[in-house]
C-alpha cells in the first residue's frame, strides 16, 4: 500500500509565491528519491526537482533554478517545494513521485501522487 497526497496548488499572480506539498507513505519512504513533475496541457512533462532520500542532493530543472527549493521532513514523511517568483510558463499540474534511483537521482519513480494544479496569472 502505497500513497502520496499533493497540496498547496492554486491560482497566484506572477510574482508571488506558493508552497507545495507531498505527503507519502510508502514502504522505507525515507530509502526513496523524491521528484516534483509538471506538465500543462499540450506539454511534455517535465522533471522540476528531484531530491535524495537524505535530503543532501537535489538537482533542478534550468527554467526553475534559483526560484524554486525542494526539502523534505522525512520524520513527517513530507517533501515541499517552495515556489518563489512565479512565471506565467509556470502553470501546470504538479505531482510528486517516488522511486528508487541512482546517484545522479534518476528514475524510474515507481509511485505518483494524483497531482495539484498550479496557475500563474500575468
Amino acid at each position: 500500500q502505497v500513497r502520496l497526497a499533493e497540496s498547496g496548488g492554486g491560482l497566484v499572480q506572477a510574482g508571488r509565491s506558493l508552497n507545495l506539498s507531498c505527503v507519502a507513505s510508502v514502504l522505507m519512504y525515507s530509502t526513496y528519491t523524491i521528484a516534483w513533475f509538471r506538465q500543462a496541457p499540450g506539454k511534455e512533462r517535465e522533471r522540476v526537482t528531484s531530491i535524495s532520500w537524505n535530503g543532501e542532493r537535489a538537482i533542478y530543472a534550468e527554467s526553475v533554478k534559483g526560484r524554486f527549493t525542494v526539502s523534505r521532513d522525512n520524520a513527517k514523511k513530507t517533501v515541499y517545494l517552495q515556489m518563489n517568483s512565479l512565471k506565467p510558463e509556470d502553470t501546470a499540474t504538479y505531482y510528486c513521485a517516488a522511486g528508487r534511483t541512482n546517484y545522479d537521482l534518476e528514475g524510474p519513480f515507481t509511485y505518483w501522487g494524483p497531482g495539484t494544479q498550479v496557475t500563474v496569472s500575468s
